[in-house]
Protein backbone atom coordinates (compact mmCIF):
# COMPACT_ATOMS: atom_id res chain seq x y z
CA UNK A 1 0.00 0.00 0.00
CA UNK A 2 2.96 2.38 0.50
CA UNK A 3 4.39 1.75 -3.00
CA UNK A 4 1.92 4.09 -4.81
CA UNK A 5 2.63 6.77 -2.17
CA UNK A 6 6.38 6.56 -2.82
CA UNK A 7 6.05 6.58 -6.62
CA UNK A 8 3.12 9.01 -7.04
CA UNK A 9 5.35 11.92 -8.18
CA UNK A 10 6.52 9.83 -11.21
CA UNK A 11 10.02 11.26 -10.75
CA UNK A 12 12.78 8.74 -11.71
CA UNK A 13 14.17 9.00 -8.14
CA UNK A 14 10.74 8.12 -6.70
CA UNK A 15 10.28 5.16 -9.07
CA UNK A 16 13.76 3.92 -8.12
CA UNK A 17 12.90 4.26 -4.41
CA UNK A 18 9.64 2.31 -4.85
CA UNK A 19 11.45 -0.47 -6.76
CA UNK A 20 14.17 -0.75 -4.10
CA UNK A 21 11.55 -0.84 -1.33
CA UNK A 22 9.50 -3.53 -3.08
CA UNK A 23 12.48 -5.79 -3.84
CA UNK A 24 13.93 -5.53 -0.32
CA UNK A 25 10.62 -6.19 1.45
CA UNK A 26 9.74 -9.07 -0.89
CA UNK A 27 13.16 -10.68 -0.29
CA UNK A 28 12.79 -10.30 3.48
CA UNK A 29 9.26 -11.81 3.44
CA UNK A 30 10.55 -14.75 1.37
CA UNK A 31 13.34 -15.28 3.93
CA UNK A 32 10.79 -15.31 6.81
CA UNK A 33 8.83 -18.03 4.98
CA UNK A 34 12.05 -19.89 4.18
CA UNK A 35 13.15 -19.88 7.84
CA UNK A 36 9.71 -21.16 8.89
CA UNK A 37 9.87 -23.93 6.26
CA UNK A 38 13.43 -24.94 7.26
CA UNK A 39 12.36 -25.16 10.90
CA UNK A 40 9.29 -27.25 9.97
CA UNK A 41 11.47 -29.55 7.85
CA UNK A 42 13.83 -30.26 10.77
CA UNK A 43 11.46 -30.19 13.76
CA UNK A 44 7.90 -30.57 12.42
CA UNK A 45 6.94 -27.25 14.10
CA UNK A 46 5.52 -24.44 11.89
CA UNK A 47 5.20 -21.82 14.65
CA UNK A 48 7.83 -19.08 14.10
CA UNK A 49 7.56 -17.93 17.72
CA UNK A 50 8.93 -21.29 18.95
CA UNK A 51 11.82 -22.04 16.61
CA UNK A 52 14.59 -24.30 17.82
CA UNK A 53 16.70 -25.01 14.72
CA UNK A 54 19.78 -22.69 14.76
CA UNK A 55 19.90 -22.08 10.98
CA UNK A 56 16.20 -21.12 10.92
CA UNK A 57 16.75 -18.70 13.84
CA UNK A 58 19.68 -17.13 11.98
CA UNK A 59 17.66 -16.68 8.75
CA UNK A 60 14.68 -15.23 10.65
CA UNK A 61 16.92 -12.71 12.48
CA UNK A 62 18.46 -11.62 9.16
CA UNK A 63 15.03 -11.36 7.48
CA UNK A 64 13.56 -9.09 10.19
CA UNK A 65 16.77 -7.00 10.19
CA UNK A 66 16.36 -6.57 6.42
CA UNK A 67 12.72 -5.51 6.83
CA UNK A 68 13.73 -2.91 9.44
CA UNK A 69 16.81 -1.66 7.58
CA UNK A 70 19.42 -2.61 10.15
CA UNK A 71 23.14 -2.88 9.38
CA UNK A 72 24.30 -4.77 7.25
CA UNK A 73 20.94 -4.68 5.38
CA UNK A 74 20.55 -0.91 5.67
CA UNK A 75 21.52 0.24 2.16
CA UNK A 76 17.95 0.54 0.84
CA UNK A 77 16.55 2.73 3.62
CA UNK A 78 18.36 6.10 3.12
CA UNK A 79 17.85 5.81 -0.66
CA UNK A 80 14.13 5.09 -0.34
CA UNK A 81 13.65 7.91 2.18
CA UNK A 82 15.56 10.35 -0.04
CA UNK A 83 13.37 9.45 -3.03
CA UNK A 84 10.09 9.92 -1.14
CA UNK A 85 8.19 13.09 -0.13
CA UNK A 86 8.39 14.11 3.56
CA UNK A 87 4.92 12.76 4.45
CA UNK A 88 5.69 9.38 2.86
CA UNK A 89 9.11 9.44 4.57
CA UNK A 90 7.28 9.89 7.88
CA UNK A 91 5.14 6.79 7.18
CA UNK A 92 8.24 4.79 6.18
CA UNK A 93 10.11 5.78 9.35
CA UNK A 94 7.25 5.14 11.79
CA UNK A 95 4.15 3.15 10.76
CA UNK A 96 5.95 0.91 8.25
CA UNK A 97 8.42 -0.05 10.99
CA UNK A 98 5.57 -1.26 13.23
CA UNK A 99 4.91 -4.69 11.54
CA UNK A 100 8.61 -5.76 11.61
CA UNK A 101 8.96 -4.48 15.21
CA UNK A 102 5.84 -6.52 16.16
CA UNK A 103 7.38 -9.56 14.46
CA UNK A 104 10.63 -8.90 16.33
CA UNK A 105 8.72 -8.66 19.64
CA UNK A 106 6.72 -11.87 19.01
CA UNK A 107 9.69 -13.97 17.87
CA UNK A 108 12.39 -12.65 20.24
CA UNK A 109 12.73 -16.11 21.88
CA UNK A 110 13.59 -17.63 18.49
CA UNK A 111 16.15 -15.00 17.43
CA UNK A 112 19.92 -15.35 17.67
CA UNK A 113 21.02 -13.07 20.59
CA UNK A 114 24.69 -12.83 19.51
CA UNK A 115 23.76 -11.77 15.97
CA UNK A 116 21.21 -9.28 17.35
CA UNK A 117 23.80 -7.65 19.61
CA UNK A 118 26.39 -7.44 16.81
CA UNK A 119 23.87 -5.90 14.40
CA UNK A 120 22.70 -3.46 17.10
CA UNK A 121 26.25 -2.20 17.79
CA UNK A 122 26.98 -1.95 14.04
CA UNK A 123 23.70 -0.10 13.40
CA UNK A 124 24.41 2.50 16.09
CA UNK A 125 27.99 2.96 14.86
CA UNK A 126 27.17 3.17 11.15
CA UNK A 127 24.04 5.26 11.69
CA UNK A 128 26.24 7.78 13.50
CA UNK A 129 29.17 7.70 11.05
CA UNK A 130 27.12 7.90 7.86
CA UNK A 131 24.92 10.72 9.13
CA UNK A 132 27.89 13.03 9.74
CA UNK A 133 28.59 13.94 6.11
CA UNK A 134 24.99 14.44 4.90
CA UNK A 135 23.49 17.73 3.75
CA UNK A 136 20.07 16.24 2.89
CA UNK A 137 17.76 16.31 5.92
CA UNK A 138 15.89 13.13 4.91
CA UNK A 139 19.13 11.15 4.70
CA UNK A 140 20.19 12.44 8.13
CA UNK A 141 16.85 11.25 9.55
CA UNK A 142 17.27 7.88 7.79
CA UNK A 143 20.65 7.30 9.45
CA UNK A 144 19.17 8.53 12.73
CA UNK A 145 16.49 5.83 12.36
CA UNK A 146 19.16 3.14 11.73
CA UNK A 147 21.02 4.32 14.84
CA UNK A 148 17.85 4.12 16.99
CA UNK A 149 17.14 0.60 15.70
CA UNK A 150 20.45 -0.41 17.28
CA UNK A 151 19.21 0.75 20.70
CA UNK A 152 15.92 -1.11 20.20
CA UNK A 153 17.47 -4.45 19.24
CA UNK A 154 20.34 -4.59 21.76
CA UNK A 155 17.88 -4.81 24.67
CA UNK A 156 15.37 -7.12 22.91
CA UNK A 157 16.75 -10.40 24.31
CA UNK A 158 16.68 -9.08 27.91
CA UNK A 159 13.67 -6.78 28.13
CA UNK A 160 11.41 -6.61 25.04
CA UNK A 161 9.10 -4.04 26.68
CA UNK A 162 11.97 -1.52 26.63
CA UNK A 163 12.26 -2.10 22.86
CA UNK A 164 8.60 -1.14 22.47
CA UNK A 165 8.95 1.90 24.77
CA UNK A 166 11.93 3.10 22.73
CA UNK A 167 9.99 2.57 19.49
CA UNK A 168 6.91 4.49 20.72
CA UNK A 169 8.96 7.46 21.89
CA UNK A 170 11.06 7.42 18.70
CA UNK A 171 7.84 7.43 16.63
CA UNK A 172 6.47 10.38 18.58
CA UNK A 173 9.65 12.46 18.16
CA UNK A 174 10.11 11.56 14.48
CA UNK A 175 6.46 12.46 13.83
CA UNK A 176 6.95 15.98 15.19
CA UNK A 177 10.25 16.46 13.26
CA UNK A 178 8.83 15.35 9.89
CA UNK A 179 5.65 17.40 10.32
CA UNK A 180 7.68 20.49 11.29
CA UNK A 181 9.98 20.08 8.27
CA UNK A 182 6.94 19.56 6.04
CA UNK A 183 5.31 22.75 7.37
CA UNK A 184 8.38 24.93 6.78
CA UNK A 185 9.18 23.04 3.51
CA UNK A 186 12.77 22.10 4.34
CA UNK A 187 14.67 19.34 2.51
CA UNK A 188 18.31 20.50 2.81
CA UNK A 189 20.52 22.02 5.49
CA UNK A 190 20.96 25.16 3.40
CA UNK A 191 17.20 25.85 3.43
CA UNK A 192 16.98 24.95 7.12
CA UNK A 193 19.27 27.93 7.89
CA UNK A 194 16.56 30.37 6.72
CA UNK A 195 13.76 28.69 8.74
CA UNK A 196 14.23 30.75 11.94
CA UNK A 197 13.18 33.98 10.19
CA UNK A 198 10.09 32.27 8.70
CA UNK A 199 8.79 30.39 11.76
CA UNK A 200 10.69 31.05 15.03
CA UNK A 201 8.28 29.09 17.27
CA UNK A 202 8.37 25.99 15.01
CA UNK A 203 12.17 26.20 14.81
CA UNK A 204 12.39 26.33 18.61
CA UNK A 205 10.17 23.22 18.81
CA UNK A 206 12.37 21.53 16.20
CA UNK A 207 15.46 22.33 18.31
CA UNK A 208 13.94 20.69 21.42
CA UNK A 209 12.73 17.63 19.49
CA UNK A 210 16.13 17.11 17.85
CA UNK A 211 17.88 17.32 21.22
CA UNK A 212 15.32 14.87 22.62
CA UNK A 213 16.03 12.48 19.73
CA UNK A 214 19.74 12.80 20.55
CA UNK A 215 18.92 11.68 24.12
CA UNK A 216 19.94 14.71 26.17
CA UNK A 217 18.98 14.32 29.88
CA UNK A 218 16.12 16.72 30.65
CA UNK A 219 14.17 15.60 27.57
CA UNK A 220 12.02 12.53 26.84
CA UNK A 221 14.52 10.82 24.52
CA UNK A 222 16.91 10.34 27.45
CA UNK A 223 14.49 8.00 29.29
CA UNK A 224 14.70 4.89 27.03
CA UNK A 225 18.49 5.25 26.66
CA UNK A 226 18.93 5.47 30.42
CA UNK A 227 16.70 2.44 31.05
CA UNK A 228 18.48 0.42 28.33
CA UNK A 229 21.94 1.22 29.74
CA UNK A 230 20.69 0.31 33.24
CA UNK A 231 19.29 -3.03 32.03
CA UNK A 232 22.44 -3.88 30.03
CA UNK A 233 24.59 -3.19 33.12
CA UNK A 234 22.35 -5.51 35.21
CA UNK A 235 22.85 -8.25 32.58
CA UNK A 236 26.68 -7.94 32.90
CA UNK A 237 26.94 -6.27 29.49
CA UNK A 238 28.64 -3.06 30.65
CA UNK A 239 31.16 -3.09 27.72
CA UNK A 240 28.25 -3.19 25.23
CA UNK A 241 26.47 -0.38 27.10
CA UNK A 242 29.68 1.70 26.97
CA UNK A 243 30.15 1.06 23.23
CA UNK A 244 26.57 1.90 22.26
CA UNK A 245 26.67 5.07 24.41
CA UNK A 246 29.90 6.24 22.76
CA UNK A 247 28.53 5.54 19.27
CA UNK A 248 25.40 7.57 20.06
CA UNK A 249 27.71 10.61 20.51
CA UNK A 250 28.24 10.54 16.73
CA UNK A 251 24.49 10.94 16.34
CA UNK A 252 24.51 13.79 18.85
CA UNK A 253 26.93 15.68 16.60
CA UNK A 254 24.65 15.72 13.56
CA UNK A 255 21.54 16.41 15.67
CA UNK A 256 23.35 19.44 17.11
CA UNK A 257 24.28 20.52 13.58
CA UNK A 258 20.62 20.31 12.52
CA UNK A 259 19.51 22.11 15.71
CA UNK A 260 22.11 24.85 15.15
CA UNK A 261 21.00 25.34 11.53
CA UNK A 262 17.35 25.51 12.65
CA UNK A 263 17.92 28.25 15.23
CA UNK A 264 20.66 30.34 13.62
CA UNK A 265 19.85 33.92 12.57
CA UNK A 266 22.05 35.23 9.79
CA UNK A 267 22.08 38.49 7.80
CA UNK A 268 20.72 38.01 4.23
CA UNK A 269 24.09 38.18 2.39
CA UNK A 270 25.59 35.49 4.69
CA UNK A 271 22.62 33.21 4.03
CA UNK A 272 23.20 33.51 0.28
CA UNK A 273 26.88 32.58 0.73
CA UNK A 274 25.87 29.57 2.83
CA UNK A 275 23.37 28.45 0.17
CA UNK A 276 26.06 28.66 -2.51
CA UNK A 277 28.52 26.73 -0.32
CA UNK A 278 26.01 23.97 0.40
CA UNK A 279 25.04 23.67 -3.26
CA UNK A 280 28.66 22.64 -4.04
CA UNK A 281 28.77 20.05 -1.25
CA UNK A 282 28.14 16.38 -2.24
CA UNK A 283 24.68 15.09 -1.28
Amino acid sequence: SILPLISKSHHPRAIEAATKYFLTQATASALVLFSSMTNAWHTGQWDITQMTHPTSCLILTSAIAMKLGMVPFHFWFPEVLQGSPLTTGLLLSTIMKLPPITLLFMTHHSLNPTLLTCMAIMSTALGGWMGLNQTQVRKVLAFSSISHLGWMTIILSFNPKLTLLNFYLYTLMTLSIFLTLNTIKVLKLSTLITSWTKAPSLSAMLLLTLLSLAGLPPLTGFLPKWLIIQELTKQNMAPMATMISLFSLLGLYFYLRLAYCATITLPPHTTNHMKQWHSHKPA
